[in-house]
């Protein structure tokens, strides 16, 4: 006999039941998910020193509030922000100040930050007791908890979260966005926080519709993750106003514009943000770190970090202090198996290469990578593949501005939208020429931003 096939209705309707919803174009890089997904959260030991970076937001720098010799308490606020786009920095430990002064941060060879020597017995600068009951809350006061306790966006961006949920007069926010995609091959960070904070990630969520006065929410989260998908789908059962969509596994799938074109089919206009659409993204960390801010006031001084690669020893999901040095979480996990290659602040398509492993950890690391050494590729010249162009989320033509970038036509460059690339690396990662098309885009963004303040400042 031969094989049996459904009748055409069963078929119909299974494939109604598969199908996910997605963006045009990306690219579906291998996951190597299964290296850490399984692994539960686990708290990282105290470490010896922590050294916190100012910089860990986008905006204005900050204000130091201590000094070589002062004792702090965990959580307590040790850079104030003075300016509205900015966000303080707490302490992550219990210890004296050892000093204020510049030194290699993930993002920059030079930043100023501030050394405290870890104290065994831990203070806390806030009451672990305290439970507030948000919906007494007005607007106001949710948004000031949110900047009080220095949150910014936590999955990569670092945007000063307060600021997100502000939108221009005039302008409603419809709808809340949770980003549970994770698209970044390696990292399962929020994976993992979508399993075992679920309810800490709808409350979060629910907070957050209360502050931008929306009246809907969409948790977007990739087929990949089908058991983070039943876990919020049951505990949302009870939510009308809030939906969860399984979107396709894809990358840049939890890039916001994406993952707002995936979910509620609409296009962010290319130099616009998604609050002109009236729609508010924020990633499911972020929305954790909402909740323990206006629920229990405990300011962002710890996260999840996923650190993975095939040169890593043992990888593992940890509870991170801010400012704990990558090499302590390395030897804390038996080291290297392999000559090390490079080591990356994030995952392998958008994450930031480190010098140094001294760095301390910032509230946009969701993830370190360490990767073996592997042989230099190659670099020639464009062959007109167009593969570039077939797989750009963004509808770019790549190699136009990479080359006009390279002769230092920047009008042209930002002719062809420069500006507006989100750096997501899906160029470079299918160019057969090993072409760094980002790394040139990149150069060229900067240098339009240049321009424009130039020309600004003259008038």
């Amino acid at each position: 006999m031969g094989v049996r096939f459904p009748p055409p209705a069963v078929l119909k309707k299974k494939r109604k039941t598969l199908k996910t919803r997605t963006f045009k174009q990306g690219i579906h890089p291998e996951e190597f998910k299964e290296l850490s997904e399984n692994l539960a959260i686990q708290e990282a030991p105290l470490p010896p020193k922590v050294i916190i970076p100012l910089r860990q937001h986008i905006g204005a720098p900050l204000q130091p509030l201590v000094a070589k010799g002062d004792r702090v308490k965990t959580g307590q606020v040790i850079a104030r922000a003075d300016a509205f786009v900015s966000a303080p920095v707490h302490s992550s430990v219990t210890g004296m100040v050892k000093s204020v002064s510049n030194a290699a941060s993930p993002l920059s060879a030079s930043d100023t930050c501030i050394e405290i020597q870890t104290e065994e017995v831990e203070e806390l600068d806030f009451d672990p007791a305290v439970v507030v009951d948000y919906q007494s809350l007005s607007t106001k006061q949710i948004i000031d908890s949110i900047r009080q306790a220095g949150i910014v966006g936590m999955g990569g961006a670092a945007f000063p979260t307060a600021v997100k949920f502000i939108p221009p007069e005039g302008v409603k926010i419809q709808t809340v966005v949770l980003n549970g995609c994770e698209c970044e091959p390696f990292l399962t960070a929020d994976h993992r926080l979508m399993l075992e904070a679920g309810e800490n990630i709808v409350s979060g969520l629910k907070i957050i519709m209360k502050a931008v006065a929306a009246e809907k929410a969409i948790i977007g989260i990739e087929t990949n993750k089908p058991d983070a998908i039943g876990k919020l789908t049951e505990l949302c059962k009870d939510e009308p106003s809030i939906r969860v969509r399984a979107v396709k596994t894809k990358y840049p799938q939890g890039a916001e514009k994406m993952l707002i074109d995936a979910v509620l089919g609409i296009r962010v206009p290319p130099g616009k943000l998604p609050l002109h659409v009236g729609v508010v993204v924020s990633n499911v960390g972020t929305a954790a770190a909402v909740y323990e801010a206006v629920v229990k006031k405990i300011p962002l001084y710890k996260r999840v970090v996923t650190l993975s690669g095939d040169a890593l020893s043992r990888p593992a999901n940890l509870m991170v202090r801010i400012g704990t040095p990558f090499s302590f979480l390395f030897e804390h996990l038996g080291g290297f198996s392999k000559e090390v290659g490079k080591i990356l602040m994030g995952g392998p398509m958008m994450g930031v290469a480190q010098f140094n492993p001294e760095v301390g950890v910032t509230k946009a690391t969701s993830g370190i990578l360490v990767v073996g050494k592997a042989k230099p590729r190659k670099e020639y010249n464009c062959i007109n593949c167009a593969e570039c162009v077939h797989n750009c989320p963004m509808f770019l033509v790549a190699t136009k501005i990479a080359r006009y970038a390279r002769n230092d036509i920047w009008d042209k460059a930002e002719e062809y939208g420069a500006l507006n690339c989100i750096e997501c690396g899906c160029c470079s990662f299918v160019c057969p020429s090993n072409i760094p098309l980002v790394h040139w885009i990149r150069v060229a963004k900067n240098r339009i931003i240049e321009i424009k303040k130039e020309v600004k400042d003259k008038k």
